[in-house]
């Protein structure tokens, strides 16, 4: 289904179709690439669906030994390099001043999940980002110049992924949202969230993924479909 936002924009919203299910059908091992909050709870909710995870993060395989006992043996550790060449489908995690060490190669032609955000507390100011010329998962595109990137799990507390998930059709059920250049990247993120207990609010290209960005209306809040829809709509172009 799909509803219109500002000046005609139309916002794709969706549960679940035919087009995600033809993807997520052969997708079976997810490569986590960053092991801290966010990744190890999509970890979690990912292997509680059937998924076969590869997780690393940048202090070496032996440092997830107690991550990978709890989350059981359909959960292995490895580098970076590793869990991008094993999956089908990755998702980076890691902190924006480290998204250039992002395996390339390994990637190449594969759907990518960013879940970045912008902290210029953290990663120094960055000028394209200040002044509105790019978006954060835009800059992981162009460093993965042939992967599908899409953003996704970026405006959720990490707790709030294993915590928060409600049933298809459900009126609480908490809407996320994504934007990839790719419709297939996209279509893959609407099952993964449907999978997970989640609504998705598809903004469209990379262009549009500001809108999900860091201290805009729909960022880091608890929100129904049309609540995001509304606050992507009214959200400004820079902060």
């Amino acid at each position: 289904m799909a509803s219109t936002g500002v000046a005609g924009r139309t916002w794709l919203a969706a549960g679940n179709n035919s087009a995600a299910t033809l993807v997520v059908a052969i997708m079976t091992t997810i490569g986590i690439i960053g092991a801290g909050n966010i990744g190890s709870q999509v970890a979690r909710k990912a292997i509680e669906n059937g998924y076969d995870v590869v997780i690393s993060n940048s202090r070496g395989a032996e440092t997830l030994a107690e991550l990978v006992a709890e989350l059981g043996p359909k959960a292995t550790a490895g580098t970076s390099a590793q869990a991008a060449e094993a999956a089908e489908v990755a998702v980076v995690t890691v902190p924006l001043n480290a998204y250039a060490d992002v395996p390339v190669e390994q990637l190449a032609g594969k759907i990518v999940i960013d879940t970045n955000n912008y902290y210029f507390e953290r990663d120094g100011h960055i000028a394209a980002l200040d002044n509105g010329e790019t978006t954060v998962t835009g800059m992981l595109q162009k460093h993965l110049p042939t992967s599908r990137v899409a953003k996704g799990f970026n405006h959720i507390t990490a707790a709030d992924i294993t915590a928060d998930s409600f049933p298809t059709g459900d009126p609480a059920r908490r809407a996320l949202a994504t934007a990839s250049d790719f419709a297939d990247a996209s279509a893959f993120v609407t099952k993964l969230y449907d999978e997970f207990g989640f609504d998705t609010v598809n903004i469209g290209p990379l262009e549009e993924s500001w809108r999900v960005e860091r201290d805009r209306p729909a960022y880091g809040i608890r929100q129904t479909t049309a609540e995001l829809e509304a606050n992507l709509a009214k959200a400004p172009r820079t902060v």
